[in-house]
């Protein structure tokens, strides 16, 4: 299947199969961030839309436990920056519907929570096709490398992602069942 048939599939079975009742469970979060020895406490988050797993309850109780969270802020020719972001603070609604910080402090994560529409067991990721997070993770990574963390329903999983060599590969995905590495 091809990458546009993936998105079109999933982007529906997402809509249809809304999954309000299934949250990621911390707990996981938190045994992918000791399993990995992060020392780091900066989050990369974001504010789920369009049906996206909502990681919102996540960065809540990370921000409780002194993590600092930040979120994308979408910028021209389809890059990306970290924003520092605290619950206290408002959002402003970006050019894709999307709520965003409207100022603040640019960060790089230490930690990258991602969306996904579709991923498979070798950790391979489609999101919507901007390529928002793969050109992000390819330009921060020439100053730090950040755990990167695909949040999805298990539903979203298939065989096999087509991918190329713009696609970066996540290092965990954690659903609403369990946690792949």
């Amino acid at each position: 299947m091809k990458k546009s048939q993936i998105r079109k599939k999933f982007l529906e079975l997402r809509k249809s199969k809304s999954q309000k009742g299934n949250i990621i469970n911390f707990k996981n979060i938190i045994k992918v961030l000791k399993k990995k020895g992060i020392k780091g406490k900066v989050i990369g988050g974001y504010y789920p839309y369009n049906n996206e797993i909502d990681c919102i309850q996540i960065l809540k109780k990370l921000e409780k436990k002194s993590y600092i969270i930040s979120l994308p802020k979408i910028k021209s020719n389809f890059q990306m920056d970290f924003i520092q972001w605290s619950f206290k603070e408002p959002l402003v609604i970006n050019k894709y519907g999307i709520p965003e910080p409207s100022m603040g402090k640019l960060k790089f994560p230490d930690i990258l929570l991602i969306p996904l529409l579709s991923f498979d067991t070798n950790l391979n990721r489609v999101g919507y096709g901007g390529g928002f997070y793969d050109r992000y993770i390819q330009k921060v990574k020439k100053r730090k490398k950040p755990l990167l963390v695909g949040l999805a329903y298990l539903f979203q999983k298939v065989k096999k992602i087509p991918v190329n060599k713009y696609d970066m590969k996540l290092d965990f995905i954690v659903t609403e069942k369990n946690i792949i590495e």
